[in-house]
This record gives C-alpha cells, structure tokens and sequence, in this order.
C-alpha cells in the first residue's frame, strides 16, 4: 500500500494538494478516483527530507518527495518535493528540508517562543 495526493492543477509548476489517499498503484491507473495524472506518490515516513522508520529514526531510506503530503500542502514539480504553506510572509522555504526558515533562528534557550511577524522575532 502506497500513499498518494491529488493535485488536480499544476500552474506555473506548483500545484495545491486536495485530497491524499492509502491506495495501490493499479488502483489510482485505473482512473476510478480522477485523472490518474492528477495523483503523486507520498511518503507518510518522510519530513524534512529524511525518510524515518518505523522507531521514529532515519533510516537511511529514499526521502521521496521531502516531505509527506497533507491537504493544502504545495506540490513543487520542477523540484518534485511537497511543502506545507508559508506560515509567515517573512519565512522563506529550504532545500533539502523543503520547510520554512524564519529570518531569525529559534532561541537555544528559555521558551517557548511564538513568532512575532511585526517585529520579526522570537517572542516568550
């Protein structure tokens, strides 16, 4: 059993995910659940561009597509990666993680801190 998302429109090569199903690959080619060109795999052990195994650890397995896929995330096809939305205007997205980087870093100490976009910082 294999995950995929639907992203029935890729514009300008980015594209929303709409639905993202457990299904076997003659399953999705047999077009009963759309076009079977509007359906990526992805990998439910796969965050960060790491894939996991099943005791929560990398395991050296292929990472495919970055990051698992979740509704609302972006498919990127000239990269071929899954991204969740950009949380801050501020933020900018990272290859190989394919997640988004604040322009300050987290604090190493005290916490927890909520991102303030206003200011731009890390706030207790």
């Amino acid at each position: 059993m294999s995950y995929f998302a639907n992203v029935p429109v890729i514009a300008d090569g980015k594209g929303l995910v709409a639905n993202v199903i457990a299904a076997e690959q003659d399953f999705i080619d047999s077009g009963l659940v759309c076009d079977p060109f509007t359906w990526v795999q992805t990998s439910y052990n796969t965050h960060g561009g790491i894939h996991y195994g099943a005791d929560g650890q990398p395991d050296g397995g292929v990472a495919l597509r970055a990051n698992y896929a979740g509704i609302g995330d972006t498919y990127d096809q000239a990269n071929d990666v899954f991204y969740k939305p950009q949380p801050y205007p501020s933020w900018t997205i990272s290859a190989p993680t394919w997640e988004w980087q604040a322009p300050v870093p987290y604090p190493s100490t005290g916490g927890p801190y909520t991102w303030d976009e206003a200011t731009q910082s890390w706030v207790a």
